[in-house]
């Protein structure tokens, strides 16, 4: 099995992929690249046993066949090459591979790709095409949200909800949530299941924004389509919380302020609040957010004044901090939305304006008990 092959492409194809790759597989076949070429095509798969990406590129090949390659020496190598052909030249009795550059050669053990894992059949599968902007968007704002437990791992992934008037994508941790939702994009009927993060975070990273995504799914995995790259997914098993119960209906207090004073300040006074709490006190009361932070422990304080629109009743109320940063940098109009019910319960922030028209961000943060 031999084939000659651009390096300047074939390390950025398996850059691509290479997001899969694990440092703990229980597999040691794992470790390597899947390279199966078929009618001048090289088909390149990497796989965790939980998520695998292949991807598909032009090669000037005369025979048939697969072989494993070592991921990370391979990589290596690549990365050390100017842009030329490369000529692999691949022994089928013991998998050898001899790579062939312009001033010299390297040698390496392959191993039979008969052995690399087979991708289950997608059963009863449902599909829909998705802008990838919008799943690059929705990953982007929402998924910092999701929680890190494994005791409770419906909420370490992003819930995707699909319906025929919208879709919706969430996560949370208990603490925080989000919910992102288009009326751009639409399915033919309802739908619903939870992506693991380590696949969302590749999907990220490889998006191109304006492409199609074509995504297929069955109970237990989704394969997402796009470019020259396909990603097979395990979804994960359980029922996601019923967020919509969680966010409070009734909000009549609601702030306006602008987004980047608002940011600076918490920033600034988080510096001096307590180190387990990292709570930050808001009082409200007419034009006027008083943010205050203290360290009763270490008589560290701070406090900022800041102009607002405030509609409601004059209150107090205490978030994590961390929470609140998290929350305001991934919002991008210039102003941001707050809207209370009563101290004891979640608070609501959302874009205040926003060019699109389609796009609808929530974003929920749980108090915490003020210190008297």
């Amino acid at each position: 099995m031999n084939f000659i092959v651009s390096s300047t492409a074939l390390f950025r194809h398996l850059q691509s992929i290479g997001g899969v790759l694990s440092t703990s597989n229980t597999l040691p076949i794992l470790d390597n690249f899947l390279f199966s070429i078929s009618d001048n095509q090289l088909t390149i798969s990497a796989s965790d046993l939980e998520t695998t990406m292949r991807t598909v590129m032009e090669v000037e090949a005369t025979e048939s066949g697969n072989v494993a390659i070592p991921a990370k020496m391979l990589l290596d190598v690549l990365k050390n090459l100017p842009d030329q052909p490369l000529t692999f030249k691949v022994d089928p009795a013991n998998f050898a591979i001899e790579m062939a550059y312009d001033n010299g050669k390297s040698k390496m053990n392959g191993f039979n790709g008969d052995d690399f894992p087979k991708l289950p059949p997608l059963e009863k599968g449902t599909s829909i095409k998705i802008s990838g902007e919008i799943i690059s968007r929705a990953i982007s704002k929402a998924l910092f949200a999701a929680g890190n437990d494994d005791l409770r791992p419906v909420m370490s992934g992003m819930y995707c909800q699909f319906s025929p008037s919208d879709i919706t994508f969430v996560a949370t941790d208990a603490h925080k949530l989000v919910r992102y939702r288009r009326t751009d994009s639409q399915a033919q009927g309802g739908s619903a299941f939870i992506l693991p993060k380590k696949p969302l975070n590749l999907l990220k990273s490889n998006l191109r924004g304006d492409e199609e995504v074509l995504v297929e799914y069955s109970d237990a995995n989704a394969v997402f389509t796009f470019g020259d790259l396909v990603m097979n997914c395990r979804l994960i098993d359980g029922k996601y919380p019923n967020y919509e119960a969680v966010i409070p209906k009734e909000n009549p207090n609601v702030l306006i302020v602008d987004r980047a004073q608002f940011l600076g300040a918490i920033k600034r006074v988080s510096i001096f609040a307590n180190k387990t709490t990292h709570q930050v006190k808001l009082k409200l009361a007419g034009s006027e957010l008083h943010i205050s932070a203290e360290d009763i422990d270490f008589a560290n304080e701070s406090n900022e004044r800041l102009t607002c629109n405030y509609d409601g009743v004059d209150m107090e109320i205490a978030f994590n901090s961390r929470f609140l940063l998290e929350m305001l940098g991934n919002i991008d109009t210039a102003e941001v939305k707050m809207a209370m019910s009563e101290p004891s319960r979640a608070g609501l922030l959302m874009p205040n304006g926003g060019d699109n028209e389609h796009e609808d961000i929530l974003m929920l943060v749980m108090p915490v008990m003020l210190n008297r």
